[in-house]
Parts: C-alpha cells; sequence; structure tokens
C-alpha cells in the first residue's frame, strides 16, 4: 500500500496521535513554506509585530490544514481498506482539489485506487501529476510508477524510473530519503538492483518496523521479500507481526494465507475468508480462493470466484491466467489461447502470466506444458528467476535431469537467497553420492549404503510391476522409469515438492519418474516398501496412459486398488472406522471425489480419500469390467473431462453417484454382521462394563473394551470370550487388528502356542505392516522347524524393514535348514552391510558356505575374520582346510551368535 498511514484509525493513542502530526508537520512544511513565499513581499513592508501576528498565522492555519488533511486521508483510506475503490477515489479527487499542492501520499493512494481498478490510463496521468507537484524528487512515485509503466507497455520508461531513484539518492541521500517510509520504497528499488535480501531487510525494512508507530508498509514488505524467496515461516512470521501491531487487515490476511495454503490449505481458506468479510473485494485473497478451488478440481467454482475478481479489474493478468489454466484443463485450447492474450492485454511481456499458468499446469502434472510455458515467460523475461527455477523443477520431474539441474544452478546463481532452489542444489551433492543401478527399463538411484541390502530387490519388484500392469493396460513405456530412494525424508520432500518439511507422503511418481522414501526413515511407524513401490509404479502406467491427464481420485484409487490385486493385504481395506463414515453420510460422490483429498483436514480424512477413491474404482470393475475403467483412461488421453468419460464407458454420472453410495452403503453395512455398531454415548462412561453389556450385549465397542480391561488386569480366561466372540461375527481381515492382536497376546500368556500361532498367522495374511508379529512368527516356527513357514514371513519382515539384523541371522539359518546355501550366503552378506557387532562370526559364516560351496571368495572373508578376532580358532581352522590341510567345520551353531 502506498500510503504512510500506520493504518489504525480512530484507535491511535495520545502519543501516537502526536507522533502522526509530527509526521504530517514535516510533509506539510513545505506547504507553510509556500504560504511564506507567497506573502514575503507583504512581510518585508510591516512592522515586527506585523511579522509576527503573520507568521502565527500561518501556523495556525498550516496545523488546521494538518488536522483536516489527516481526517480526509484517513476516510480515504480506510475506503480503500474496505474495497471501496470509487470512494477512494472520489475522497482523493475531492480533497485534491481543495489543496493547491497535495502531498505525495494522496497521489499514491490515488494510483493505487485507479491500478486496482485496472484504470491504468488513469493511474498514468495520476503519476504525471504527481511528479508535477512534487518537483520529481518522490522517490515513492517513482517506484509506484514503474509498474504504471508497465501496465502502459512501456519497460523502458519503468527501468528509467528505478534509474531515477537511484539518481535522486545519489544526490540527496539520507538528509531527505531517510525516514521509515521513503526506506521501504528504496529498500524495493534495491532489490530490483539486484541488493542483497537480507541487507535490505536490514537497512530498509526494519527501520519501519521497529519505528513507533510501526510503519505498515514496511511490515508487509518484509513479509513479501520472504514469500518471494519461499521461506514461508519467515513470512508468516512478518504477517503475524502486521496483524498483532495492526489488527485485523486484509492484506496481512492475504499474507498470512499465502504462506500457509502450501501446507495447511485450510487454515488458508480461513483467513482468505476474514480477509474477504472485511474487504470482500480484495483482489488477491480472491484470486488465492480460485487457486485453491483449482487445486480441488472445483472450476466451476474458480470461474465463480475468478468472475468477482474481473468485476473489480476486468483486464487483471493474474485472474485470466487462470481462466487459461482452467481452459488447459478442459481441453479448451482456444479459451486458453484468448485467456492468456488478454492477459497481455496492458503490458505484454508481463513474465508473470506465462509463469503462473505453467506453474499451475504443473500442479496438474501438465510437467511437459507446464515447462513449455516457463520458456514462453523467459522469452519476455530472460533474466526471471522464478521462472528458471519452475522450469528445473518440471524437467526433473519429467528426467530430463541433466537440463533440469543447470537451470537450477543459474536460479541459485542469480538468486541466492531462494529457499527452493538453495535446497534443491544441497540435494544434488547427496544424489551425486548415491548408489545407480540400472537396467533397459529401470533406474534406481540409492543411498550407497542401502543398495547392497535391498537393491536388487527394488529392480526385481519393478520388472515384475512393469510385466503384470503394463500387460493389464496395454502400455508400452518408452522410456526408462527413474526411481529415487531416499534415505532422510527431508531429501525426499526437497525432490519431490522443494521444501524439506512436507511429512506424510512415502512416495510420489511424476510420470516416469518417481521419488519415494527409503524404509531406513520409516522408524516407529513401519511401511511396506514393496507394496508402496508396486503403487506408484501403477502410476506411470495410468499416467502414461492419459498423458498426465487425469484427476487425482481416479489416479490414486486405481493404484490402491492394484496394490490390493496383487497381494490381498495391501492396499486398504473396509474398517469400523470407515463403516461409520460410510453409514453417516460422508461418503464423496464420484463427480466429486478430488475435492475430497484437498478438503482432507486429518491424516484420517486423507485416508478416507484413498480408500473412498479405490473403492471406487473396485465398484467400476466389479459393475462394468476391467474394460470400462481402461476406456475411461484412454478418454481421459484424449482430453475428455472425467464425467464425460464415465458417462461414455459407463452410466450418466447422477446415476453413477447413486449407484456408487449404495454401493459403499450395502458393503459397510455387512461388515460384522451380527454386532451392533453403534458408539456407546458418553453418558456410558463410568457405567461398569457388566452393566453396559447387559443392555447393548453385541456390541463391537463394548466387547473391546470389556476384553481390554481384562487384559489390562491381566485376567486372560475372562478376555477370551468377549474377543472371539467379536472374531466369530467379524472374522479377521484387513482392518480389524486390534482385537485379534489382544487374543493372541491372551493365548501367548496362557501358554497356547497352537491357538497363539493360529492367530499370529491369520494377523500375518492380513496386515502387510506387522513386523512384531511376523517376527513373532519367525522364532516360533523356527523352534518347531517349520521351515517354509519360516521363509514366508521373513519374506514379510524383509518388505517392511530390510535393516533388522536378526532378520538375516534366522534367513541364514532357514537357508541352511532348507539346503538353500545361496540364500544363506545372500543373507550373511547383507548382514555385513549393517556392520553388526560381531563382525568376525558373520565374515566366518560367509567364508564357511562359500568353501562348502567351492567359491574362491571364502579366503578373502576367513582372512577378514581373522582381522576382527586373531585368536578366532575356527576361523584359523577353516583357513587351514581352505589350504587343503584338514576338514571343513559342519556345523555352524557353535560359532554363530545370534541378536
Amino acid at each position: 500500500m502506498a500510503s504512510a498511514s500506520n493504518g489504525s484509525g480512530g484507535n491511535r493513542t495520545f502519543g501516537e496521535e502526536w507522533m502522526r502530526l509530527l509526521r504530517g508537520w514535516l510533509r506539510f512544511l513545505g506547504s507553510v513554506l509556500w504560504l511564506a513565499e507567497m506573502n514575503v513581499v507583504f512581510l518585508r513592508w510591516t512592522s515586527w509585530r506585523r511579522r509576527v501576528l503573520s507568521g502565527m498565522l500561518a501556523l495556525f492555519l498550516g496545523f488546521l490544514f494538518l488536522r483536516l488533511d489527516g481526517a480526509a486521508f484517513d476516510e480515504a483510506e480506510a475506503a480503500l481498506r474496505q474495497g471501496d475503490y470509487e470512494g477512494c477515489i472520489r475522497h482523493c479527487r475531492n480533497s485534491m482539489g481543495e489543496r493547491s499542492r497535495p502531498n505525495e501520499d494522496w497521489f499514491l493512494l490515488l494510483m493505487e485506487a485507479q491500478m486496482t481498478l485496472g484504470r491504468y490510463g488513469d493511474a498514468w496521468e495520476t503519476l504525471q501529476e504527481g511528479l508535477e507537484a512534487t518537483r520529481g524528487r518522490s522517490v515513492r512515485l517513482y517506484y509506484a510508477g514503474r509498474k504504471a509503466a508497465q501496465f502502459q507497455n512501456q519497460p523502458e520508461i519503468a527501468e528509467k524510473f528505478v534509474e531515477k531513484i537511484d539518481e535522486l539518492v545519489g544526490i540527496w541521500g539520507g538528509a531527505v530519503y531517510g525516514d521509515p517510509v521513503n526506506l521501504v520504497a528504496l529498500g524495493k528499488t534495491a532489490l530490483l538492483l539486484g541488493q542483497e535480501p537480507r541487507w535490505v531487510l536490514e537497512f530498509f525494512f526494519d527501520p519501519g518496523r521497529q519505528a513507533d508507530p510501526p510503519v505498515r508498509e514496511a511490515i508487509l514488505a518484509a513479509g513479501d521479500l520472504a514469500l518471494d524467496k519461499e521461506d514461508f515461516a519467515v513470512a508468516g512470521a512478518s504477517f503475524l507481526e502486521g496483524l498483532s501491531r495492526f489488527g485485523e487487515d486484509p492484506d496481512f490476511l492475504f499474507g498470512l494465507a499465502d504462506s500457509l495454503h502450501h501446507s495447511d490449505p485450510e487454515e488458508t481458506v480461513g483467513l482468505l475468508e476474514r480477509a474477504l468479510a472485511i474487504n470482500p473485494r480484495h483482489v488477491p485473497s480472491l484470486l488465492l480462493l480460485a487457486d485453491h478451488a483449482i487445486n480441488a478440481e472445483e472450476y466451476r467454482l474458480a470461474e465463480e470466484t475468478l468472475d468477482k475478481v474481473l468485476e473489480v479489474n476486468g483486464d487483471h493478468p493474474g485472474a485470466w491466467a487462470y481462466r487459461a489454466v482452467i481452459a488447459h484443463l478442459e481441453s479448451d485450447f482456444e479459451g486458453e489461447r484468448e485467456a492468456r492474450q488478454r492477459g497481455l492485454k496492458h503490458w505484454k511481456t508481463n513474465p508473470a502470466v506465462d509463469h503462473l499458468i505453467g506453474r499451475k499446469l504443473s500442479q496438474k502434472y501438465r510437467f511437459q506444458e507446464g515447462a513449455d510455458y516457463q520458456r514462453a515467460a523467459m522469452r519476455l523475461d530472460p533474466g526471471w528467476t522464478k521462472a528458471q527455477l519452475q522450469l528445473a523443477q518440471d524437467l526433473l520431474r519429467l528426467g530430463q535431469e541433466e537440463e533440469g539441474w543447470q537451470w537450477a544452478a543459474r536460479s541459485h546463481e542469480k538468486d541466492g537467497y531462494n529457499q527452493t532452489a538453495y535446497n534443491l542444489l544441497t540435494l544434488k551433492t547427496t544424489l551425486d553420492k548415491y548408489a545407480v543401478l540400472e537396467n533397459d527399463s529401470f533406474l534406481v538411484r540409492m543411498p550407497a549404503e542401502e543398495a547392497p541390502i535391498f537393491g536388487d530387490e527394488v529392480l526385481e519388484l519393478l520388472e515384475e510391476a512393469k510385466a503384470a500392469l503394463c500387460d493389464k493396460y496395454g502400455v508400452t513405456l518408452e522410456r526408462r522409469v527413474i526411481l529415487e530412494l531416499f534415505g532422510h525424508q527431508k531429501h525426499f520432500a526437497v525432490r519431490t515438492f522443494g521444501m524439506p518439511h512436507n511429512p506424510g507422503f512415502l512416495g510420489v511418481c511424476f510420470g516416469n519418474v518417481i521419488t519415494a522414501n527409503s524404509p531406513s526413515t520409516q522408524s516407529g511407524h513401519p511401511s511396506n516398501w514393496r507394496a508402496v513401490l508396486w503403487h506408484e509404479f501403477c502410476h506411470v502406467v495410468t499416467l502414461t496412459m492419459t498423458r498426465n491427464r487425469m484427476p487425482r481420485w481416479i489416479s490414486e484409487g486405481i493404484s490402491v486398488y492394484e496394490e490390493v490385486q496383487k497381494d490381498s493385504s495391501w492396499g486398504q481395506s473396509m474398517t469400523p472406522a470407515y463403516r461409520r463414515r460410510i453409514l453417516d453420510g460422508r461418503l464423496a460422490p464420484v463427480s466429486e471425489l478430488s475435492a475430497a483429498f484437498m478438503k482432507a483436514a486429518s491424516g484420517e480424512d486423507m485416508q478416507f480419500a484413498y480408500y473412498e477413491s479405490s473403492l471406487a474404482v473396485r465398484y467400476l470393475v466389479e459393475t462394468y469390467g476391467v474394460e470400462a475403467l481402461i476406456g475411461v483412461l484412454q478418454d481421459l488421453g484424449d482430453g475428455v473431462s472425467i464425467n464425460e468419460a464415465l458417462a461414455k464407458n459407463t452410466v450418466p454420472i447422477d446415476q453413477l453417484d447413486e449407484q456408487f453410495a449404495a454401493y459403499a452403503k450395502a458393503l459397510a453395512a455387512g461388515l460384522g454382521e451380527g454386532l451392533n455398531w453403534d458408539v456407546p454415548e458418553d453418558s456410558l462412561d463410568g457405567v461398569p462394563i457388566e452393566t453396559a453389556l447387559a443392555m447393548s450385549p453385541d456390541n463391537y465397542y463394548l466387547l473391546l473394551r470389556r476384553a481390554k480391561e481384562r487384559v489390562a488386569e491381566k485376567q486372560w480366561e475372562e478376555a477370551l470370550d468377549p474377543l472371539r466372540k467379536i472374531l466369530s461375527r467379524y472374522p479377521l481381515q484387513p482392518g480389524n487388528g486390534e482385537a485379534p492382536r489382544l487374543l493372541a497376546q491372551c493365548y501367548r500368556e496362557l501358554e497356547d502356542v497352537e491357538n497363539e500361532r493360529r492367530i499370529l498367522r491369520q494377523i500375518a495374511e492380513t496386515d502387510h505392516e506387522a513386523p512384531d508379529i511376523y517376527l513373532r512368527l519367525v522364532r516360533m516356527d523356527a523352534e518347531a522347524e517349520r521351515w517354509e513357514r519360516v521363509h514366508e514371513n521373513l519374506v514379510r519382515l524383509f518388505a517392511v524393514n530390510p535393516f533388522r539384523p536378526q532378520l538375516y541371522r534366522h534367513w541364514a539359518q532357514c537357508g541352511e535348514a532348507l539346503g538353500q546355501d545361496v540364500q544363506a550366503i545372500r543373507a550373511w552378506e547383507k548382514l555385513l552391510c549393517l556392520e553388526p557387532p560381531d563382525l568376525a562370526n558373520v565374515h566366518y559364516q560367509v567364508a564357511r558356505l562359500l568353501h562348502q560351496n567351492g567359491k574362491e571368495r571364502a579366503r578373502g572373508h576367513v582372512l577378514r575374520a581373522l582381522e576382527e578376532a586373531p585368536r578366532f580358532r575356527d576361523a584359523y581352522r577353516l583357513l587351514r582346510n581352505i589350504k587343503g590341510l584338514e576338514e571343513t567345520p559342519s556345523s555352524p551353531a557353535s560359532s554363530a551368535k545370534s541378536e
């Protein structure tokens, strides 16, 4: 905002009022001096008494003029804040017409109202008036004039205005322009001239932030600078500071919303609604709401919001850029072209229009189209770092890595303070150290220390997924798929989102590039890396089919559905929580499923969005066949909208919504038939469980509560009845792991080994992320020498956490028991990569098995064992045997050590 007012209106304290008056005196000193100039002859010919009287009169008139002028300015500024831009213009014109020489604040306020309304010609005329009134000495007018010149399609004059500011500062320096208000304009100019942002913040913006009262524009400038550098935490702190100093202000509310919209969409919308309650025509807030609606694929809502912007300014470049985005997403390419041209109408070389269109298309996974728009933006302004950085990210997501990294480096070289550029180049130094595994179809990057442990298995899984899914969907991949597995979550987040703080994602697919967290990052929250990679590779197939033209819900729904087709324990299934949501009417219709992801307010909401999407895909396949699903994907690739594609291959979307809702409700109602699923009322808290159960003997939640109480009291026998009752009516299946686990615990405490093993085995078959269950079964089956079952659960454990040392000790033991020495050797070698405390023994076991199988590598391992433990007698005997001096030790049991 151009005004120097602190924006607090009638709420100023006594001290603040007098500080305002003092600043006003300085602003109107020129007017008082002008009065003196007009009366100079008169003063020369009067007596000293007349001179004193005339001086007092001039001062009184100046004081009165100041008070009246301040009140009028506050009224005009209030109109601007509340969105009455036309009223602000009237106030300015009326007040300025009453003054022979209005100060620069009036011209700046008037220009801002005119620019907001798209009256660019009027703003240009106001600028000329202001420069004449201030004798061309206002750096603030020249800075505002830069934007006015750009919207007059006069970029050369815009640059000359920047040079003029530099010239004025060189002539007059801080004596004239050193006050906090002028320093803000000088700081913004310094940024245009390439000065260091931190220096600008400290020497140009901080004086205004620390002034008493603070300068509103200084706090806004500091927040905008942080936003520009994508330092969202610092930006948010600045805008919060503004809100604490100036109260509910739409500009500060919008800035805070903008700093949060990447991480907290719900809070963002709430802040924007607060801003629009103050100013319903606040253009930045309306544009960000439209952005949010586009993210949620609510295109009609986005267009309605953009209409409100265009009612304020029919030529707003941002509004037309968003219109172009929607047109592209709806395959209206002529509409897209016309909207882009309209956005460039008044400033033909504005790179922000193409940058915005490209950025939004990239967010919709249209990376090639997004990259094309960034190149177009750079043709208009070759040095625009925002386009360079976005192009770098687009190219990296397209797998065009060499050029992508080059653009990232260029962006960072020109703007060393942009957080995303800095993060990307820091990440590259890490990626350069990663191991690379590749074949004709895949290139895998992963931490060098992790590659020997499960790198081969990653490639094997990807090849299996390619064979199964490409054949099913009739897809031929023309390029190698790139997979990057990251050993630190922050590295994954930077590669995927540009910023290190974006938890909650296990993997992301961009097309032929997949990024994923290594299982080493999942301590405390295990996930099945095989299921994750199968899910992400399915995205490769469907994105290839549709040329990245698919709504999020069907993309995620197919991937979750295909997880279950691969392994019934993978993916998601109906749970008591999901049952309740569906029967309570919280199931999104198929036509609005993508919005479920954007509106998720919690992790549970997000997981339900994945589940209901997969359920919709399951319904489509079961009802209309996989051919219908493939037809939908093919139509999406041809540019058909999702609802039209569904109607073409199934039934009209309204009918499909009804059918799917009925299908989901029937599935939910059939869960645990015979159980009462009513959630007990709060009034039952404190009621003895026997009393509650007497009123509702089949209630799932009460039965579970009774079992938990008995387990807590270690009354194992008494806990069996409610748990058996639950499982008799709700047989063990994915999603109901709490009761079965309690039952297994009871059997264990009662030393009922067979029943414990039976329940644990059922859990293992339905839960793909239960490492504690798998390990317990491994130990139980190893004691019983059921080696095939041991191997089965070792495979499950490996898919969740390949970094557990005991996994490989059991695997080696199992391999030898089954006569699979190759498997045993491989297990011991993987254990070596984890640097176990008994290195000497592990090297010895590898050497022993290698020697038994006639491998020459045995000698090297036995020598390593002796390096670690020079008195290792079995190792000496093995070395002598390798040399042909005595027999090989036959039993590993005496030397092997378990963890």
